[in-house]
């Protein structure tokens, strides 16, 4: 009978510390960010720093447990021909996951559309945080995507 008590408890405990890093990770480090609070730069080609642009239909998370957790979606007002023309492009962007609740970011869906040309990335802000770059997915049509990705500094 003690076998099973002890086996109840270890068991009841397993879940319940799981549950409590599943919670920790999906839900507790985010923050949404206010719309009112939103900026978005890119990098100007000719002068090499970032520059905020017109966006509208903000949503965005961050966290402050690392820089990586950055996600936003948005659309740009400015015209897409004009945002080509002006501000430096990104080579090697890749979309991360964000939680399933921020269900407007959808990485595999950029990532295609990156790799098909349907997208194009942008820099954003080089080294937003020590080996971390802002980089900026921008669709024709003015949707767009943001999110922080580790640069040279760290790649494999």
């Amino acid at each position: 009978m003690n076998g099973k008590i002890v086996g109840s408890f270890v068991v009841v405990t397993a879940l319940i510390f799981g549950a409590v890093v599943y919670y920790t990770q999906v839900y507790a480090f985010y923050d949404e960010i206010a719309g009112e609070d939103a900026a978005v730069s890119l990098t100007n080609i000719a002068t090499g720093t970032p520059e905020p642009i017109l966006i509208e239909d903000f949503e965005g998370i961050d966290g402050s447990s690392s820089p990586i957790r950055y996600r936003s979606c948005f659309t740009a007002s400015m015209s897409f021909a004009a945002i080509t023309e002006t501000y430096a492009s990104y080579e090697g962007a890749t979309p991360l996951t964000a939680p399933g609740w921020f269900d407007c970011f959808d990485a595999e869906a950029i990532g295609a559309a990156l790799e098909a040309g349907d997208a194009f990335a942008f820099l954003g802000q080089k080294d937003i945080s020590d080996g971390v770059d802002r980089v900026v997915a921008i669709f024709p049509d003015g949707r767009a995507f943001a999110w922080n990705q580790l640069n040279e500094k760290y790649a494999e």
